[in-house]
């Protein structure tokens, strides 16, 4: 009986982290399937002599192991009752690489898309490539046998294992590769010799070798196992494969344990290293022929002539997707290339060494489609452009969350693969099967490798959603089995499917898989419910038949949902898990700590749970919510970069009021929030605040007093305020215009010399140039969770700007955090009466970027105003107004001198996110996120290169981090001007 005192036990033996405390084992107890399973704890081990101690306890103690990459699987693989192994923290080396055999050998945790990054140099690539490739583990890949879009080419990581090293259930280590049939031979013979002795590893090479070498085994597996004509087939354990290797079939392969291993869902043995090969580099040029269809049928019949003309991939987007895109902040970019509404769009990649041989191609393969009557539109698209198109196919996923409500695009069907010529028919008898139902579902994906990830609209929360669930499963794996086809083609069995294997290659062979899993693993720890001996396929859901969603009275909207909704829309696809080498800016936390607890992910799932299921009156009264959201920077990056968009920014901020109505609110906290008013009194004896903030001594103690950490800078006031300096500065119509400006309450007391440059610019170009009256921006209070505070201040700006402010005549800002609080935070905050003009004056706030940028656009401003001097300019972009708004516009601007060149820093978060880089707690995470790209890249710049940046936080971060002054770009822009004076 495994008990508290036996998990301490084994913690203490382990050098890794282990936990046991109910807010991890809930962040591990889903992973981006429909289930959820509460584990008994969670381990992160450092070394194998920890996996083996692993190992040992779970057989001793009848217990399990469930190995977990990067918890993306949508089969419910690594959900469990047992011990979750996450190996995605320490096992994450690029072991050893040989150019010239055209091999890498790697720990299980190591991530695809930075592999090939390391690759790259050699010339070399690995192949397989999924939707989650910029997040997903090769030790994940390989258990669940993971192809991706181009599969037509690389086939599925099964091709490229060469070997591995594993653990196995007796805690013995051993390494499979490929065995002529001499080896394998003397393998048999040697296990049989040693009679009772013999080893585990013996005893599973003379199960397999049982199995394999029976004629009627031979001929049952051949009969009832998927087409070999589909190269997706992860049905079941890989019997198959295993087969058509020599000594069992002639002429063929040496037999290889491998390729039983991909597939197997880490049910059979631990995997410590694996072994791959690699293969060089795609073709120079990539052309995508984004071709429009009417509707899926004809997209799915010209998916056949598309693969005649030898394409690297052949994806299917259709409507459902489309209209998703709409609404995504981050995808609306992506979708230039669609024209009209089509109902489906077929992307057909081309490659080639030149352009002129894909255009040759791409030219006749459009003469025989239009000849059959099918597409009406075949845009051709190259290099950055091309690439935007996979983005946008590959946020499908995240986006199919999106739908209002509790019914969701759900994973139950979505990964049959079907031979590609039976398609077509196949795709007609699924839809009939939906309409009988009077069920749809969403159609995208895999089309040339004859798998359409299909998803069924249901609800979960309900008794008919659950009986849907199991319904559409029923009938879809008849018919699969009625083309012969794979119930799964890339995503595995898991407890979804596992049920079903029995009717999909007969009751024989699947008793042959049982045998299998019990001879490599005896004592059954590894990973049980998978594959085989699973649960009934509609348990351990996620959501419970009947489960009420309460409708929480909120601060913020939430736009036709609920704030549990909001949250639910995270599927567990894991987006938020990717690193500083895939770039981006969610999450900056996890991007320096490595931890699932860090994730858009976890602080989605953990305020899920606790708005389910807490029994307080106040659900948001929960420590558990407190400190998985305490290293939250608000960065704002999930709201754009999340396919969900789930934003947890503000997720965090109605937390935070609830939390402090039931704790009361930190003084630290109310400080930081009334940092304006604070600003103000002291503004009128900057030289006391000064003094003693500004000297070191006195600045550490001062810091301690308020929880701010004592390395940690201060910015110091200026002798006046931006408002008392722009009263004194000389009036007088603009030739340009009038722009409003908003003094922000950091430009107005901290920074009063980028907004006094800000304002020289504008007066320089011709604009007229008037702070109207207004409050502080609520930035502040926003950030620590005072949204009565907030509240308050933002209807107090929109009724004093509404009757001002219009597209014509915006309202700009210069401190992107404050500006952008207009467009962000106001429309959903305000009281509902002032909604529509909260709504109005976000579409007419800018940013001094976009402000400059828009007035380039129209001709109003021109490079002869500018310097013709060299310049480099490295740009780090605030988190905010990389979510919110773009960075185009502040390169457009600072481009527009003649000879400046600007380079953007791929650095994500600088780290500070307002007062969280100050707070003693949550310092040295904040200067570890500097560390990441933002640091390295500012120290490696010459003198001379201006390292540009618009948020007060950032340029102070750069200043701790460096030593390095950054400058804002309306700065920059205003030493840029010919003619100052």
């Amino acid at each position: 009986m495994v008990n508290q005192e036996t998990l301490q036990q084994l913690s203490a033996q382990l050098d890794g982290e282990f936990y046991t405390d109910s807010t991890q084992r809930t962040l591990y107890a889903t992973d981006a399937s429909a289930y959820r399973e509460m584990p008994l704890a969670v381990a992160i081990p450092k070394s194998i002599d920890d996996l083996k101690t692993l190992i040992a306890f779970a057989r001793e103690n009848r217990t399990s192991l469930i190995p977990r990459t990067a918890g993306t699987s949508l089969a419910g693989q690594v959900v469990g009752n047992g011990i979750i192994v996450d190996v995605s923290k320490n096992f994450t080396k690029i072991l050893e690489i040989n150019e010239q055999e055209r091999w890498v050998r790697v720990q299980p945790g190591v991530v695809r898309d930075e592999l090939n990054f390391f690759l790259k140099p050699y010339g070399l690539f690995f192949g397989p490539e999924t939707s989650t490739a910029n997040r997903a583990m090769i030790g994940g890949m390989v258990g669940n046998n993971s192809c991706g879009s181009n599969s037509v080419v690389y086939r599925s990581t099964r091709e490229h294992v060469l070997s591995v090293k594993a653990l196995l259930a007796d805690g013995s280590e051993a390494e499979f590769g490929a065995l002529e049939t001499a080896a394998f031979a003397q393998q048999i013979d040697a296990g049989r010799h040693k009679n009772g002795s013999a080893s585990l590893l013996d005893k599973i090479y003379l199960k397999t070798n049982e199995i394999l070498a029976n004629p009627d085994n031979q001929a049952e597996i051949r009969r009832q196992f998927p087409k070999r004509s589909i190269e997706r087939r992860n049905t079941g354990y890989a019997l198959d494969e295993l087969l058509e290797t020599a000594p069992f079939t002639e002429g063929t392969e040496p037999f290889n344990f491998c390729k039983l291993i991909a597939g197997s869902e880490g049910t059979l043995c631990f995997l410590t290293e694996i072994k791959l090969n690699v293969v060089p580099l795609p073709p120079k040029e990539l052309g995508l022929v984004c071709v429009h269809f009417n509707n899926v049928d004809e997209s799915l019949r010209a998916n056949l002539i598309a693969l005649k003309y030898q394409p690297r991939a052949v994806e299917l987007i259709d409507h459902y997707i489309l209209e998703c895109t709409k609404d995504n902040i981050e995808q609306r970019k992506n979708r230039f290339f669609v024209q009209g509404d089509p109902g489906a769009i077929l992307v057909v990649e081309l490659g080639a060494t030149n352009r002129e041989e894909i255009a040759q191609r791409a030219v006749e393969m459009e003469a025989e489609m239009r000849a059959a009557g099918l597409g009406y539109h075949f845009p051709v698209l190259y290099g950055e452009d091309g690439k935007k198109i996979w983005t946008l196919r590959k946020a499908g996923l995240g986006l199919l969350a999106n739908l209002p409500g509790d019914a969701k695009a759900v994973a139950v069907i979505e990964d049959t693969a079907i031979d590609v010529h039976d398609l077509p028919d196949y795709i007609r008898d699924f839809n009939a099967i939906l309409t009988k139902h009077s069920m749809s579902a969403v159609h995208y994906a895999h089309a040339g490798s004859g798998e359409i990830h299909l998803r069924p609209i249901i609800n979960l929360k309900t008794e008919e959603g659950h009986r849907q669930y199991r319904m559409i499963a029923e009938e879809i794996a008849r018919l699969v089995k009625k083309y012969d086809g794979s119930l799964s083609g890339e995503h595995g069995d898991g407890r979804l499917r596992g049920e079903f294997i029995p009717l999909m290659v007969g009751p024989k062979n699947y008793e042959l898989m049982r045998e299998l899993k019990q001879a490599w693993d005896p004592y059954g720890i590894f990973n049980p419910g998978k594959i085989v001996e699973t649960p009934p396929m509609d348990t351990f859901l996620r959501y419970e038949a009947g489960q009420q969603t309460p409708d929480f009275k909120t601060f913020f909207r939430f736009q036709d949902q609920t704030i549990l909704q909001h949250a639910e829309q995270c599927n567990g696809s894991g987006d938020c898990r990717k690193t500083e080498i895939s770039g981006g800016t969610m999450c900056p936390s996890y991007m320096a700590t490595r931890n699932e607890k860090e994730t858009t992910r976890a602080r989605a799932n953990i305020l899920r749970e606790m708005l389910t299921l807490s029994p307080k009156e106040n659900r948001f009264d929960n420590k558990e919510i407190k400190e998985v959201y305490d290293l939250c920077l608000a960065c704002k990056g999930c709201k754009a970069e999340c396919p969900s968009n789930v934003d947890v920014a503000k997720l965090k901020m109605e937390f935070l009021q609830h939390y402090h109505d039931a704790n009361g609110v930190p003084v630290r906290s109310r400080l930081i929030a009334n940092f304006a008013s604070l600003s103000g009194l002291a503004s009128l004896v900057p030289w006391a605040y000064n003094a003693v903030l500004g000297t070191e001594s006195l600045r550490r103690v001062a810091n301690r007093v308020i929880g701010f950490h004592p390395d940690r800078t201060m910015p110091l006031l200026h002798s006046t305020t931006l408002r008392k300096w722009a009263k004194g500065s000389e009036k007088g119509a603009g030739t340009a215009g009038r722009v409003y400006l908003f003094c922000d309450e950091f430009t107005n007391y901290n920074d009063v010399e980028v907004g006094k440059k800000a304002v020289l610019l504008l007066k320089k170009l011709g604009y007229e140039v008037v702070i109207p009256e207004h409050g502080e921006s609520g930035r502040a209070a926003l950030s620590k969770g005072l949204l009565r505070q907030a509240k308050r201040l933002a209807e107090k700006n929109v009724e004093l700007l509404k009757a001002l402010i219009t597209i014509e005549t915006p309202l700009v800002g210069i401190e992107p955090s404050a500006i952008l609080t207009f467009r962000d935070e106001y429309p959903d905050l305000v009281d509902a009466s002032m909604v529509a003009d909260a709504r109005r004056i976000a579409e007419s706030v800018l940013t001094f970027e976009e402000f400059i940028a828009r007035e380039i656009d129209k001709g109003a401003i021109s490079k002869s105003a500018f310097t013709t001097e060299k310049r480099l300019i490295k740009l780090h972009g605030h988190c905010q107004q990389k979510a919110v708004s773009s960075l185009v516009p502040s390169k457009k601007m600072l481009s527009l001198p003649e000879n400046y060149t600007v380079h953007l820093i791929p650095s994500g978060c600088c780290g500070m996110a307002g007062s969280f880089g100050y707070e003693a707690e949550h310092y040295d995470v904040s200067m570890k996120i500097g560390e990441l790209v933002l640091f390295p890249t500012v120290r490696q710049q010459a003198e001379e290169v201006i390292i540009a940046a618009a948020g007060t936080s950032c340029r102070h971060q750069i200043k701790d981090g460096t030593g390095r002054k950054a400058k804002h770009p309306a700065e920059i822009l205003y030493e840029a001007l010919a003619m100052k004076s």
